[in-house]
């Protein structure tokens, strides 16, 4: 499919030209969004909804059980609807585990010690305690487990993607964006948990729907499985997806566009109309890529969509005293968009963000 074609049709599936009636509904059509930067994962919800949610009726998600973050894929956080966790850990937890031993093996996280965090982490939060990632460290170094040099975040994270923990409630913050969660256990903060026939198949059906039109490789990427399994999955007929192209899926139906979308977006980092595919041309021109990312660091940019088109870059801080100054954008090109519609893009995420 031609890329003028392709941009908007995910535009729509992305819920960006289609919003959904909320952010909870957004969150269980996308399935999963990237969120390392838990502010830009929020916003992403946010501006795939009607209305102009705020950050703090975000957080509430998080802290009534609907919404929680955890390493699904690729051994990077991602906010997935409560309910949905444990099946699609169940498809891309052990491989995240395996790869991540090597790792375990060099900081001195074998079976013993593992075994003693996955013991005390259990105690301290049975009976519905929720606590922040200091202070699970505090509890590993009182076991003997010294969480310095990365060791706390990968002994939590190896708990994380067998499901036994996932971060929910956030931390309330002065005269700030709320950047922080509690951990907690699945089995007493999840009250309902799904359970697809058949999970990878279903982990395909729900990337096509979120991010189509879209390849079995694509969704591979995505997912962080290998082609084999990618392509497995693909291969089970259901009548939610169809394929349009040789290799190409859709969504039926689609989404309804919405009339008055905007053309302009501000979104986050990592964004995952952006990130989500193996070919990131179809959303930015080849020229831009470096200028948005993954950089040497891993970071991908915020970026100003127009019509689908990366045509920006755009920064704000998030830190205490600082979230109410203005986003400052960066346009790739003079004539990429309007400077009204980039400022009301903006605008609308200030909104969100002091909200």
């Amino acid at each position: 499919m031609d890329q003028r074609m392709l941009r908007p049709e995910r535009l729509r599936s992305h819920r960006l030209s289609a919003p959904a009636r909320s952010v909870a509904d957004a969150a269980r059509h996308m399935l999963a969004v990237q969120a390392q930067e838990f502010w830009a994962g929020r916003w992403a919800l946010a501006t795939r909804s009607f209305g102009a949610a705020t950050l703090r009726a975000v957080d509430r998600l998080f802290d009534r059980g609907v919404l929680v973050r955890a390493w699904t894929q690729r051994g990077t956080l991602h906010i997935v609807p409560a309910e949905d966790l444990a099946w699609v850990l169940g498809v891309t937890g052990d491989r995240q585990l395996r790869m991540a031993a090597p790792r375990h093996r060099e900081l001195g996280l074998g079976p013993a010690e593992l075994a003693t965090t996955e013991r005390v982490v259990r105690a301290a939060l049975r009976g519905g305690n929720a606590l922040t990632r200091t202070e699970l460290f505090g509890v590993l170094d009182g076991a003997g487990i010294d969480p310095s040099g990365q060791r706390g975040l990968h002994a939590v994270q190896s708990l994380a993607l067998r499901g036994i923990v996932c971060q929910g409630p956030v931390v309330g913050r002065e005269d700030g964006a709320t950047r922080e969660q509690r951990f907690v256990l699945c089995e007493e903060h999840i009250r309902r948990s799904a359970a697809p026939a058949d999970p990878a198949a279903e982990l395909f059906v729900r990337y096509i729907v979120g991010h189509g039109p879209a390849t079995a490789d694509d969704f591979a990427w995505w997912a962080g499985l290998t082609l084999g399994v990618a392509r497995a999955a693909a291969a089970v007929p259901d009548a939610r997806i169809h394929e349009i192209e040789a290799g190409l899926f859709a969504a039926r139906p689609r989404p309804r566009r919405t009339a008055d979308s905007p053309t302009v977006l501000a979104l986050g980092p990592f964004e995952e109309y952006y990130i989500s595919y193996q070919d990131r041309t179809v959303a930015c021109p080849p020229e831009h890529l470096a200028a948005v990312g993954p950089g040497k660091n891993g970071m991908v940019r915020p970026i100003l969509l127009s019509d689908g088109v990366v045509v920006g870059t755009w920064r704000h801080s998030t830190a205490v005293g600082r979230h109410r100054e203005d986003p400052v954008p960066e346009l790739l090109t003079p004539a990429g968009a309007a400077q009204d519609d980039v400022a009301a893009a903006l605008g609308r995420y200030a909104a969100f963000i002091t909200g």
